[in-house]
């Protein structure tokens, strides 16, 4: 005796090939997206604005520990100055500026 099990009416068989038809049209929509050439650019400016956000944040992380310690060398725990460091930074950074000042005047004179 045969197994009727698998046999289909033709309206099943119609229905089954409309359905993956259907199926196989969302597939190509899918590929045809993703393959549009608006697609591609938008997907490589979206990879390299997060590069560069990664990359500022790293660069951000940086600058800010490195300000810190410098801050630490010049400023105690309570946030008092170190006058014992800052005066001495400080009367370089005039006589730098006072040297420039100089070299300036003696090139226009």
């Amino acid at each position: 005796m045969a197994d009727t099990s698998d046999i289909r009416t033709p309206a099943q068989i119609e229905a089954d090939i409309k359905r993956r038809r259907e199926v196989l049209a969302e597939t190509l929509d899918e590929i045809g997206v993703r393959v549009h050439p608006k697609t591609i650019v938008g997907d490589a400016k979206a990879k390299v604005v997060s590069n560069i956000d990664h990359t500022l944040g790293r660069a951000y992380v940086s600058v800010n520990k490195a300000v810190t310690e410098v801050k630490a060398q010049f400023v105690d725990e309570e946030g008092a100055p170190r006058l014992e460091r800052v005066v001495p930074v400080a009367l370089v950074a005039v006589g730098l500026v006072g040297l420039l000042a100089l070299g300036t005047r003696r090139r226009k004179g």
